[in-house]
């Protein structure tokens, strides 16, 4: 049943993050020695990306009392991919999950939604919609008033040798350009890359085809015979997408012989992987990456539902696509091991990779990355073209020099999207640790903020002279008499 009056909701809740946060004694006040660079102020803290990765993290650095400033190239309000490229009808993560509620409950998705929905809402409730996701992320940043800058494109990232981050920002109307202490790169699923398709593709006719993260739009498909390469969740979101926007049918080329059933990275979903996975051996770290890799996450079941239950979809398994070629009558044909399928219009549900080619605002340091690759030799039962071009991130999820010295200011670049997960697990973009992620990296900031400007707080310790006793609160006293005398 619905609260008829959810506005009301919302502010009584809103009061009561308030009290907590007062009860918390949160946000500390900005503690951070002010940096000036040729008289311009220099930033504290500059993250790139205002979606649910840098909410977080921008929160947990307020709450500490550093000021960090969010840089988003979206209008306001459509950060991430919830209300513009993503296509699922719900979240597949688990509607009790905190996310980025940082420890606060009046700060969780739950209690939003009760607000405005009541106990009985919440309770009917399954999954999470798409949607009402990206509505919550709204509220969360306006209730925290975090600084997001949107429609501010950042052009260019290049480090410099006095540790300083050089910055060039355009908006509509200007351009510029600004420095900061860190930069962290909250730049989602891509993160240093972007989707990712086989080489063939890009022989194809652009009208021909397009990749899962691309906002499918229905115009593309009403009355088509439609083709989707890939057997996960983007591929089911697009099938489906495809179908409900009028498609004659659509065929998912499958590359295995089965769907994956199980989802194993739950069998170790618990505290001892988010907290542990980044203290294990490199090793057992490359091993657990490549069995995920390896099994696949399957999609989940309504997804998969919703497609099967149109009468409109094969599900052609064992079919990898070999080559395409354009149908000279109109569309394409897809050539797989066994047969030859015919397609007016192609869609890659083929994830993404990371290519620093796709990204040209990182060329001033990409080069100089230290990957996985540069110093990890995997098993030969374990090798991994993916993850072995994942950036090899220090404690601070900071990139690393490939040679030592040959790009000074680089460790003042922190990871904090999807290519961190090698190095620290699951923790730096996914709901269920999106909260741990963000205060270990808010912690790693706030003591390497610290300790370069040890001697500005030490000297800031001796001067403080603010007293505490004035010097009435007691009457000095002298020994007696048969004192002196023993």
């Amino acid at each position: 049943m619905s609260d008829p009056t959810p506005l009301a909701g919302l502010a009584a809740l809103e009061a009561r993050l308030r009290q907590d946060l007062a009860w918390l004694d949160l946000p500390a006040n900005p503690w951070v020695k002010p940096r000036v660079s040729a008289g311009a102020a220099v930033l504290d803290v500059a993250i790139i990306g205002g979606g649910m990765a840098g909410l977080a993290l921008a929160a947990e650095l307020r709450h500490l009392g550093v000021v960090a400033v969010i840089f988003d190239q979206s209008p306001a309000g459509f950060e991430g991919p919830w209300a513009t490229t993503a296509r699922m009808e719900t979240l597949r993560s688990p509607k009790h999950l905190t996310g980025p509620a940082l420890g606060l409950p009046a700060l969780t998705f739950r209690a939003w939604y009760e607000a405005q929905f009541g106990a009985e809402g919440w309770a009917a409730l399954d999954k999470i919609p798409r949607l009402q996701w990206a509505d919550y992320l709204r509220w969360y940043r306006k209730v925290l008033a975090l600084d997001v800058r949107n429609e501010h494109r950042v052009n260019r990232v290049a480090p410099r040798a006095d540790g300083l981050v050089e910055l060039e920002i355009v908006t509509p109307t200007q351009t510029h350009n600004l420095l900061a202490r860190h930069v962290v790169l909250a730049t989602g699923r891509d993160g240093l890359g972007g989707p990712w398709v086989p080489e063939f593709a890009r022989q194809l006719p652009s009208h021909l085809w397009a990749h899962s993260a691309d906002g499918l739009q229905n115009e593309w498909f009403e009355g088509k015979r439609v083709a989707v390469i890939g057997g996960g969740a983007s591929a089911m979101d697009s099938a489906a997408t495809t179908l409900e926007a009028g498609a004659k049918g659509v065929d998912l080329l499958i590359r295995r012989a089965e769907l994956p059933r199980i989802n194993k990275g739950k069998g170790a979903g618990n505290p001892g992987m988010i907290h542990g996975y980044w203290r294990l051996p490199d090793a057992w770290k490359w091993r657990i990456r490549n069995y995920l890799n390896t099994q696949q996450v399957p999609p989940p079941r309504g997804s998969t539902l919703r497609v099967s239950n149109s009468g409109k979809a094969r599900f052609l398994l064992s079919s990898p696509v070999i080559s395409v070629e354009q149908n000279p009558a109109g569309g394409l044909w897809l050539h797989t091991p066994t047969a030859r399928i015919e397609a007016d219009f192609l869609v890659f549900a083929t994830g993404f990779r990371t290519d620093f080619q796709q990204r040209p605002e990182f060329a001033p340091f990409a080069s100089q990355v230290r990957i996985w690759r540069d110093r990890f030799e995997a098993p030969s039962t374990e090798l991994d073209a993916e993850l072995s071009e994942l950036p090899d991130l220090g404690d601070c999820f900071e990139f690393k020099e490939k040679t030592p010295g040959s790009c000074p200011g680089l460790n003042h670049i922190h990871c904090f999207s999807y290519p961190a997960a090698l190095t620290y697990g699951a923790v730096s973009g996914d709901i269920p640790a999106i909260s741990e992620g963000s205060k270990r990296l808010a912690h790693a900031l706030v003591g390497q903020l610290f300790n370069d400007d040890i001697a500005l707080h030490f000297e800031a310790m001796r001067s403080y002279a603010d007293p505490e006793l004035l010097g009435d609160e007691w009457v000095p006293a002298q020994p007696t008499a048969e004192e002196l005398r023993q």
